[in-house]
């Protein structure tokens, strides 16, 4: 992995440099990526994301938090005790040095020690499961990781709009899997990631896996084609 991500951020932190990401998908063509957008505060931040902070509670675990923003508003503004986790080396090391007490570069999946109140998965966060062939594998690990009465906020984008349709209104999507499994790339500095595979997911179908993995859930908030929900344990 060469990072390139937590290159940026890091670039960002201490000026040397920063250049916009550049991000593209299987569906899409290059998009920018400001970073300074990583380095957002709370005013800044969209309605999902504001309305996930408010609802966190307990101990917190920031799953892919990135630069920390969310994790820093959570300890800073709220008293929360905050775990940041990612697996981008060079994120946790900004983490740190923005002053998040609680930080660890490790892979959700090998993740083990502590359980949490609350989990928030953020910035299309159903992207970690990768493939719908992979869903229940994060949802299991997910309920190891949550106490009892705890929640999981995690929001993602029906993408269905992002295809093209027919005179009557038919969407052509492909027919070789789920539409909102993509391949996603990275560019920074005339440097690509490889392609990772990244997930959006529809509401329904988010229901039906969490359901079948042990969870209640309920959409919280709907924002054109994205929505935030809370996962709880049955």
């Amino acid at each position: 992995m060469k990072d390139l991500m937590g290159k940026a951020i890091r670039d960002y932190y201490y000026n040397e440099n920063p250049e916009d990401l550049q991000t593209e998908t299987s569906i899409s063509e290059l998009d920018e990526l400001p970073v300074d957008y990583l380095f957002r505060d709370f005013e800044e931040m969209n309605d999902i994301e504001q309305k996930a902070l408010e609802l966190s509670w307990g101990k917190v675990l920031d799953i892919g938090a990135g630069a920390g923003s969310h994790s820093l508003y959570l300890q800073d503004k709220k008293n929360l005790d905050v775990l940041a986790l990612d697996i981008s080396p060079k994120s946790i090391e900004i983490c740190r040095l923005r002053g998040i007490k609680r930080t660890i570069c490790e892979n959700m999946l090998d993740f083990s020690t502590e359980t949490f109140d609350t989990i928030l998965l953020l910035m299309n966060g159903t992207g970690i499961f990768q493939s719908l062939s992979k869903i229940d594998i994060y949802l299991k690990k997910l309920h190891t990781l949550l106490n009892e009465n705890g929640q999981i906020l995690i929001d993602s984008t029906d993408i269905l709009y992002m295809f093209d349709r027919d005179y009557d209104g038919g969407v052509y999507i492909p027919a070789d899997g789920y539409y909102g499994e993509l391949d996603y790339i990275v560019h920074y500095k005339g440097e690509s990631e490889d392609p990772i595979k990244w997930l959006y997911l529809d509401f329904n179908t988010l229901k039906n896996a969490a359901e079948n993995n042990g969870f209640n859930i309920e959409k919280v908030l709907q924002d054109e084609d994205s929505y935030l929900s809370k996962l709880t344990k049955k």
